[in-house]
């Protein structure tokens, strides 16, 4: 039985893509990064964190293979996580504003017998942003939740004049990595995918 150890609905979404049944665990893990400790190792071990977590929920169905994600927004070494409220929103879009930003995004798979984890790095490019142009942004709501304050699958999606690397990595969970993972344990061959991501109406 596979299991997704994550509270987003946008992996949700992207994780059904690949035609599988899988269970939700609902878990709250810390998301600190370590004094000293490098942006790529942080995601790493979050993902690693969740996944393990989960599979201690479900340690009594000796088949389960949990996967956990975490997907940070890093620019100038310094990372990105969901905004506190507004004004952490705001204060992020302006750094991002005009600026090539990297989004890292690692999976962890895990089961009673093995780990597998892969990682997806994608360079994102902002337009500049003026102020009305963020506060608009801001008002919409969608900055809620989400990693470096923007969704890519949504209206930000016209501030970005470049991407380099994965759509569904910036979103929160790369296909094409997740798919490798799982193909590790098992699972697989996957069906191509009935549309492109960005027409899926992902939910924020």
């Amino acid at each position: 039985m596979l299991y997704l150890a994550s509270q987003s609905p946008r992996r949700r979404e992207l994780l059904a893509r690949l035609g599988l049944d899988f269970g939700v665990l609902d878990l709250d893990i810390p998301e600190h990064r370590q004094p000293g400790e490098p942006a790529e190792e942080y995601v790493r071990r979050v993902a690693r964190e969740k996944a393990g977590a989960g599979l201690l929920k479900v340690v009594a169905n000796p088949s389960a293979v949990v996967l956990g994600a975490d997907t940070e927004v890093v620019l100038d070494d310094e990372v990105f996580g969901k905004p506190k409220d507004a004004a952490d929103a705001t204060a992020m879009l302006r750094k991002l504003a005009g600026r090539t930003h990297l989004v890292i995004s690692a999976v962890s798979a895990v089961s009673a017998a093995r780990e597998m984890q892969v990682v997806s790095l994608s360079e994102v490019t902002f337009t500049p942003l003026d102020e009305p142009r963020i506060a608009a942004y801001i008002a919409s709501g969608e900055w809620q939740g989400k990693a470096g304050a923007y969704g890519i699958q949504g209206a930000a999606e016209i501030f970005v004049e470049r991407l380099s690397g994965s759509f569904s990595g910036v979103m929160g969970l790369p296909l094409h990595e997740t798919s490798q993972v799982l193909a590790g344990f098992g699972y697989g061959p996957f069906p191509v995918a009935r549309a492109p991501l960005h027409q899926a109406g992902v939910a924020s």
